[in-house]
């Protein structure tokens, strides 16, 4: 009985192991750019006044893309001042400056714009007879057209996106 009590425990070891070690090779790499730098931001995030700031290339939609970020303990990000759209623009340059996703979207049937992240709506720069909306909710894309402006659009295409938290060791 002790024999097979200590073998069922070596075999449990090595599949824990086995199996650890599998995350670590999918997962730990991934995990790394999560670990917080000195600069209060972690590794390939931009930090911008008071937080920072992370482009995300692959496509999705403005749901998924938002859940991505929560993973991130972020949101897509809000936009607050001509100077942080044009660093987040910044972001977007070396791909190509490609309508992105950022964390604006709209009450269904109303004219009522809000950010994901609860931060007020104030600052905007719409292009010119945006936003329609309509009667489906609506997500904010940036970068629309030769303006670069932002643009509504439904919240099922597929963009990139950028992801915003607050820099560590702030207090809300």
């Amino acid at each position: 009985m002790k024999l097979f009590s200590v073998s069922t425990l070596l075999c449990a070891m090595t599949a824990l192991t086995t199996a650890a070690s599998e995350y670590c090779r999918t997962s730990c790499n991934k995990r790394r750019d999560l670990i917080k730098t000195s600069g209060g931001c972690p590794h390939g995030w931009t930090e911008f006044r008071d937080r920072c700031f992370v482009y995300v290339p692959t496509s999705m939609t403005w749901p998924r893309a938002e859940r991505n970020c929560l993973s991130m303990d972020a949101n897509l990000v809000s936009v607050h001042s001509s100077s942080e759209y044009h660093m987040i623009q910044k972001m977007t340059a070396p791909h190509g400056y490609q309508t992105t996703w950022v964390g604006g979207t709209n009450a269904p049937g109303e004219h009522i714009w809000f950010w994901s992240d609860g931060r007020p709506f104030q600052y905007t720069n719409w292009c010119p007879g945006e936003p329609i909306s309509g009667s489906r909710p609506f997500c904010l894309q940036i970068n629309y057209n030769d303006g670069k402006c932002w643009d509504d659009v439904w919240c099922d295409n597929l963009r990139p996106s950028v992801c915003a938290k607050k820099r560590s060791g702030l207090l809300d």
